[in-house]
């Protein structure tokens, strides 16, 4: 079941990405380049995952799914945004500062040792694997869990805030791209709700989530696309 789940969040995620990669190069902007690169990244995390559960985990498909799914997809959807809600100038430096964090975090990832077992059945958690520190030639450096938290805190509050400041904005104008913002803070939010659950056990919770983020963000991105216009992507 959690396998068959996967797959549905990974089809879903990925038409999703394909749906925003069209609507970059019908009008080439910003936001909706860093959602194309977001949602790829989710897409290619739940994948992990779905071969993860099917196969049996192996070093690369955990750091491929924790690295793209816990560290990358929401900071990226973050600077989607920052460019469209503050602006191309304000996106381009969150851009700038996202990349090297993304970079640093992907070199704790694939420089941290693997401390558990990932032959088991079910989806490891990242405590169980990872360390939240590590030595590398005698200095200790944050394991891959820090990023992560980083990432699932601080950029998920950026979308949280940006896109319900657009909703009380458009609440009375733009009753459509409102709700569309709420939903997209829903599907920010399902993933995380999961990854949680999953440090506590549930790790069916996380194949849920994950196909419940993917649809409230496709919902939310049409219904707010579709109030403002073919095209255009949203916060």
């Amino acid at each position: 079941m959690d396998s068959a789940l996967a797959f549905i969040a990974a089809a879903a995620a990925t038409a999703f990405s394909v749906e925003l990669g069209a609507s970059y190069r019908r009008r080439k902007r910003p936001h909706a380049l860093a959602w194309t690169a977001a949602m790829g990244a989710y897409a290619a995390a739940t994948w992990a995952l779905f071969f993860g559960l099917t196969s049996g985990w192996s070093d690369l498909t955990f750091r491929t799914f924790y690295l793209l799914g816990a560290i990358v997809n929401i900071p990226l959807l973050a600077v989607g945004s920052v460019y469209l809600v503050v602006g191309e100038r304000a996106g381009r430096r969150v851009l700038v500062g996202t990349l090297a964090f993304l970079a640093f975090g992907l070199w704790l990832t694939l420089s941290a040792p693997l401390i558990g077992n990932i032959d088991g059945v079910g989806i490891p958690a990242g405590s169980e694997v990872f360390d939240f520190t590590f030595d590398a030639d005698g200095a200790t450096l944050p394991g891959p869990r820090i990023p992560a938290a980083i990432a699932g805190g601080v950029a998920s509050l950026v979308i949280i805030a940006l896109a319900g400041y657009s909703a009380i904005r458009f609440w009375k104008s733009k009753r459509k791209l409102a709700i569309g913002n709420l939903l997209i803070v829903a599907g920010t939010f399902a993933p995380t709700l999961g990854g949680s659950l999953t440090a506590f056990g549930e790790a069916a919770a996380l194949s849920v989530t994950l196909l419940l983020g993917a649809v409230l963000l496709w919902a939310g991105y049409r219904v707010a696309s579709g109030a403002r216009g073919s095209g255009t992507a949203v916060a």
